[in-house]
């Protein structure tokens, strides 16, 4: 295969991943930064970074998880950075001058996935995530310790920790598992 030919294979290879993760990515992304334009910028900088970083994919895990453990990298970047603490501070500051809730919001609240949303997405970010590599990505135990660089046993008491501190924040609701 000469250079051309494979440029060509390693464009149609991030095409293909962008249009079978890029939504994913973003998902995931939005559970971290819970802003979804920021989810989106966050996976346009996964897939230039895997393209500009093309040869340190080593092959010991797939696709997905590589780019899940970039994208939770990603995220973590943001939350550490300065924008984000700029757009919280107003975030929170928009919270206190907003008036009354609208209808439909107060109906939605209501709904019970909504309830567990809410509740999943104020744990913390280490109990979070394992819920939602778990749950919404259905990864395995392994994998999931694979994307986040810790062990199995972390992985799985992280679990347990985190259904717990649901299952506690949940009692006064009407849910059943």
């Amino acid at each position: 295969m000469n250079g051309s030919q494979s440029m060509g294979y390693e464009e149609d290879l991030y095409v293909e991943l962008m249009h079978k993760y890029g939504e994913e990515l973003a998902r995931l992304a939005y559970t971290y930064v819970k802003d979804y334009q920021i989810a989106e910028d966050i996976v346009q900088d996964v897939f230039m970074k895997i393209y500009v970083n093309k040869d340190k994919f080593r092959g010991q895990s797939s696709y997905k998880t590589y780019l899940f453990r970039i994208t939770i990298n990603c995220c973590y970047d943001y939350l550490r950075s300065a924008a984000f603490k700029k757009s919280k501070l107003l975030t929170t500051l928009n919270h206190l001058f907003k008036g009354t809730e609208q209808t439909e919001e107060s109906v939605l609240k209501q709904s019970v996935n909504f309830l567990i949303g809410q509740e999943i997405l104020s744990l913390p970010v280490k109990d979070r995530e394992v819920i939602i590599l778990y749950y919404y990505k259905d990864l395995s135990i392994a994998e999931i310790a694979n994307v986040c660089s810790i062990s199995l046993n972390t992985v799985k008491t992280r679990l347990f920790r985190a259904r717990s501190k649901l299952r506690e924040k949940l009692k006064g609701e009407e849910f059943h598992e």
